[in-house]
């Protein structure tokens, strides 16, 4: 309820508006499989806007992993988990901890698969390889998993304050555990560059 209030009226008092297309990518999935939704990061706002993205459109609870989160320790409360990504014994673990919460169908699990800020029309893009392990291990576990890119902007258009801009792309139903992770990983590059693209 407190993340709610703070992230809802964060949103509401620094942007005019906040617009979004595609969300039948969302609502045509079957429903009985898990949902990941990916985006590129491109500054402090994303995970607001992804708290929204959840909560408001698809009333899911987000999880998703922060970097430092001994920094932020009110965001635990929030949905966010630890990863370090120095430690590969560390970023197993969270990678093995999304797999487990992304099959609990209350959840949303959120992923800059990028792993790293860039700017927000930075090309190309270039994903780690986290995503492609916890969508097979996902599909592994549950037979399924959708993917969604999410592409999200901020652009100043009819006020002093900016938008925020979303498009959910076409999405993606995984059934093959065994396809190669590299090029898995290439096909979601693709996706989400499409998705920024076409945003």
């Amino acid at each position: 309820a407190v993340a709610n209030f703070f992230f809802f009226n964060m949103l509401q008092n620094r942007f005019y508006a906040f617009r979004y297309t595609g969300v039948e990518n969302y609502k045509n999935r079957d429903e009985k499989y898990p949902t990941i939704l990916f985006a590129p990061h491109a500054n402090w706002w994303d995970g607001i806007v992804m708290y929204n993205i959840t909560h408001r459109i698809f009333h899911k609870e987000i999880r998703i992993m922060v970097e430092e989160l001994n920094r932020f320790p009110l965001l635990r409360y929030s949905g966010a988990y630890s990863v370090n990504k120095k430690s590969p014994q560390s970023a197993m673990k969270a990678l093995q901890y999304s797999v487990k919460v992304v099959g609990d169908l209350k959840n949303m699990l959120c992923i800059f698969p990028q792993g790293i800020i860039r700017p927000p029309h930075y090309r190309p893009m270039e994903f780690q390889t986290g995503l492609a392990y916890i969508a097979q291990s996902a599909v592994k576990k549950f037979g399924r998993v959708n993917l969604i890119p999410t592409a999200v902007d901020y652009t100043f258009l009819r006020d002093n304050r900016p938008e925020v801009m979303v498009k959910f792309g076409e999405r993606i139903e995984l059934t093959n555990a065994n396809i190669d992770r590299k090029e898995l990983t290439h096909i979601l590059e693709h996706s989400l560059t499409k998705a920024c693209d076409d945003l």
